[in-house]
């Protein structure tokens, strides 16, 4: 049988199946495989109301997440595994924004189109507020409570008419306002997790500014420019790095080297409105989640730096909220919708049979997972010890530590007695005169001197015999040697070596008496040799 010549011995090209699979390289990556298990539905779907905010409940021994929507006017909650809705809060007529729970989430706040911002019992939305705050004259859009330490008093409200007000809630009076805290409106707000008292607000002057909520009325603490109309702003779990969205970009600011650029994200091709942070459950790391009026939704891991996996929906989204423990994500639309993912349980096993009936092949070889160093290594403790400062890095040199001596302890806790007799004991000459000025500008020196017992008096002569003459402390010390002979003279003449000490001290100024006036002898042969020598 002839070969057939019209074709290549060898096809000119591959068959599809000996491709590599860009399916099964994009399965290797662990990071999209979990967002890929995330079963996507609606939650609401409703009137033409944009779904302008979305907040979860603290994980504060909750079995189940609390959502909270701003939808309309009134405030929408969702509870349960999973999400089912709760009775909604109404707003009074007006368009809700905003809503925000307490760091124990027993309470959540709310503002309104008017200005007015309320405070609920989150287990009792139908019972009417408890507090009523009134300070804005235009829409609130910035309610947050405190996240860190536990703060239950005090709230943080901003708006459209550039106004900043920190909150005393159960008095209902503000702690501080600032009138002009921005040029234009007030759309992005966080509170700091490493501090109470912290918090950053965005606005539409295109700044970023951080408050410091116990010197808020006298200006922000640090203030820089994002560069685009701010739309959210958000702190990062350590609380030194600051993400803000505004225009189609995210920027990661280094807030504690003094609001420095540390990282630019354009993954968006329209204006980024939401931020969040999302919870790995399987690693525990977070990722920094995105929602923009392109649809997109997407995480971002900020220790790497790049963008891990994108979510399309069908319609612009205006918010975007992750539930504490990771398992659920909900995007809230402009068309009254809440896309709500929420992630599937899938056995180990299943994952294992899968990738074993597998024909394809795995062109891509996984990145290996680095290990997460934790507090129980020693190495955890010693990150960061080799780096080195690099050009404009804000060095923050760690302070030495003062080690104070005991008659300066003494002295803080106004034991001026003992304080003088540990330094009579130190036996040293500079120590002891410091102590002594100190108690003279304290107006304590003579009553210490007569509470003295006898040894510790005689502790005291010594120290006069031998110092009283040096020319550094004569003038003090001898004031005070004259003091003491004249305060204590009957217990000197008492007592044996007390009068043994006054001796001493007398021979000691007679013999410096002698020396000066030997001294000014020779001074006075001298002084006509130096005039002499001097024409």
């Amino acid at each position: 049988m002839a070969a057939d010549t019209s074709k290549p011995f060898f096809p000119a090209a591959p068959h599809p199946a000996l491709l590599p699979s860009r399916g099964a390289a994009s399965r290797a990556s662990p990071e999209a495989s979990y967002w890929r298990a995330f079963r996507s539905s609606e939650l609401v779907s409703g009137a033409e109301f944009p779904v302008t905010d979305l907040s979860f409940a603290p994980a504060t021994g909750r079995a189940t997440p609390t959502l909270a929507a701003a939808w309309s006017t009134s405030v929408h909650l969702f509870s349960g595994e999973p999400l089912e809705p709760l009775p909604k809060i109404s707003v009074a007529g007006d368009l809700a924004f905003s809503p925000s729970f307490r760091s124990d989430g027993a309470l959540l706040a709310a503002g309104d189109k008017k200005g007015v911002v309320r405070v609920f019992r989150a287990d009792k939305p139908t019972a009417g507020p408890l507090r009523t705050l009134r300070a804005h004259a235009a829409e609130t859009r910035v309610v947050r409570y405190p996240v860190f330490g536990g703060d239950k008093l005090h709230l943080l409200t901003a708006g459209d008419d550039a106004l900043l007000a920190y909150w005393d809630v159960p008095s209902e009076t503000p702690v501080f306002t600032v009138p002009t805290a921005h040029r234009d409106y007030i759309r992005g707000g966080a509170a700091s997790p490493a501090d109470c008292n912290l918090f950053a607000t965005g606005s539409y002057d295109r700044s970023v500014k951080l408050w410091d909520a116990r010197t808020g009325n006298t200006g922000p603490s640090l203030s820089f420019s994002h560069g685009e109309v701010v739309e959210s702003v958000l702190f990062l779990p350590s609380g030194g790095l600051l993400a803000t969205a505004g225009g189609n970009v995210v920027k990661i600011w280094d807030v504690i080297g003094g609001g420095r650029l540390v990282h630019l994200v354009e993954s968006h091709v329209k204006t980024v409105m939401a931020l969040a942070l999302g919870k790995l459950c399987n690693t525990g790391e977070v990722r920094l989640v995105s929602a923009g009026i392109d649809g997109y939704v997407k995480s971002f891991d900020f220790g790497k730096l790049k963008i891990t996996h994108s979510m399309r929906h069908p319609q612009p989204l205006l918010s975007v909220a992750c539930s504490p423990c990771g398992s659920v994500l909900v995007a809230g639309s402009s068309k009254g919708k809440i896309y709500m993912g929420k992630r599937k349980k899938v056995a180990v096993d299943d994952e294992e049979g899968r990738k074993g009936v597998s024909g394809e092949i795995d062109w891509v070889s996984p990145e290996p997972e680095k290990p997460v160093l934790r507090p129980n290594y020693f190495r955890y403790f010693l990150r960061g010890q080799n780096e080195k400062a690099k050009d404009g890095d804000f060095v923050i040199e760690k302070p030495k530590k003062v080690k104070f001596a005991e008659h300066d302890k003494l002295l803080r806790k106004f034991r001026h007695k003992d304080a003088l007799v540990s330094a009579l004991v130190k036996n040293n000459a500079r120590s002891v005169v410091a102590v002594m000025e100190e108690l003279v500008a304290r107006r304590k020196l003579v009553r210490c001197i007569g509470n003295l017992g006898t040894e510790e008096l005689g502790l005291l002569l010594e120290f006069l015999r031998r110092n009283a003459t040096l020319p550094r402390y004569a003038r003090f010390l001898l004031g005070v040697a004259n003091k003491v002979v004249e305060m204590r003279e009957e217990d000197i003449r008492s007592d044996e070596k007390l009068r043994v000490h006054i001796r001493n001290l007398k021979r000691m100024v007679a013999e410096e008496i002698q020396i000066q006036h030997t001294l000014q002898g020779i001074q006075g042969m001298i002084s006509p040799m130096l005039a002499l020598a001097s024409r």
